[in-house]
């Protein structure tokens, strides 16, 4: 189960109580204080798990606490400190506060520690309170109480390309075929339901990671369809590829106007991100010559259009997918422009 965004009550532990004691020894009738101080409390430790790749181990959890500290006791006995609660997540996820909106944590390398809140301090016992005008001190410390934060923990994938385009268009087909992802795939819209991460190997040493998304329709950006939901998954990515599909009703002009409006909608910064863009199928138009013509009046009307861009097309292939025609090319061109940025 894929889950991208939990809300959680997190607390550190309670300080331990000081101790109120006095010695109680044979032959010692004038026993002094001897209480011990209580543990401190535990403290709420965020750490970056690469093992993790959602959420969902918070599934259905409210609250969450670190462990409190020991009272103290007698014989100067100290009470133990409180566990720490360790919160795992999986890289790319953000900590936030739920009221104000501030980003505290951007956990983005493993084995990356954060303490979230500190545990109480353990009260002093009442051994720490004589002095020469006051020999037995009939008081302690009370432990400090600790911290209450309700936080949002938000995942956001890291990935270096990041796929843009309408359902059903190939981009599911790409990633299993150039990566090591194994997505759904099948010949209708909406098989893609949750993001997918895949790496891809370029030539024997290289390698980079590329995303794919819920496909994106008109109105996303109103709450329609899927993608919306999930285009936060790709905010981190330096550079994306539109994939457009020659076979649609829309021109391949008007699908890349159509899914830059809703980038544009959701986040001005993906908007100008550095862009390349994928005709996939590019196979079924050799396979009916009555589309060629249609399809290069089209291609050309889309180059036109970038050209007057001012963001540039970086690069635009024909890709088959399923017939391995123009995947070295898109990789090498994707490998290129994502290392010289």
């Amino acid at each position: 189960m894929f889950i991208d965004s939990v809300k959680l009550v997190l607390s550190s532990g309670n300080g331990g109580k000081g101790s109120v004691s006095f010695r109680r020894e044979k032959h010692v009738p004038l026993g002094g204080p001897d209480g011990g101080d209580g543990g401190k409390g535990g403290d709420v430790v965020i750490v970056c798990n690469n093992n993790a790749h959602t959420l969902a181990n918070f599934k259905g959890k409210k609250e969450l606490s670190a462990q409190n500290g020991q009272n103290g006791d007698k014989r100067n006995r100290n009470g133990k400190s409180g566990a720490n609660l360790e919160i795992s997540v999986p890289a790319g996820t953000q900590i936030i506060d739920d009221e104000s909106g501030e980003v505290l944590f951007d956990m983005t390398t493993h084995f990356e520690q954060k303490i979230l809140l500190k545990g109480g301090k353990g009260g002093l016992g009442n051994t720490h309170f004589k002095n020469a005008t006051n020999q037995r001190p009939d008081y302690a410390q009370a432990g400090i109480k600790g911290q209450s934060l309700k936080v949002r923990l938000e995942l956001k994938l890291i990935a270096d390309v990041g796929l843009v385009g309408f359902p059903n268009v190939g981009k599911s087909t790409l990633i299993s075929v150039i990566s090591n992802a194994k997505p759904q795939i099948a010949n209708y819209e909406f098989t893609t339901l949750t993001p997918k991460l895949g790496l891809v190997q370029v030539g024997e040493y290289d390698s980079f990671v590329m995303a794919d998304i819920p496909g994106i329709i008109e109105g996303a950006s109103e709450g329609k369809g899927l993608g919306l939901e999930f285009l936060k998954h790709i905010e981190r990515t330096s550079f994306l590829l539109f994939v457009l599909d020659p076979l649609r009703e829309l021109s391949l002009k008007q699908q890349f106007q159509a899914l830059s409006k809703e980038l544009e909608k959701f986040s001005s910064k993906l908007y100008e991100r550095n862009f390349g863009i994928m005709i996939s199928k590019s196979d079924s138009i050799e396979l009916m010559p009555e589309l060629k013509e249609g399809f290069e009046v089209a291609f050309n009307e889309l180059k036109a259009y970038l050209k007057a861009l001012k963001n540039p097309e970086r690069f635009i292939i024909k890709v088959s997918s399923l017939q391995s025609i123009g995947l070295s090319e898109l990789k090498n061109e994707l490998f290129k422009h994502i290392t010289h940025m």
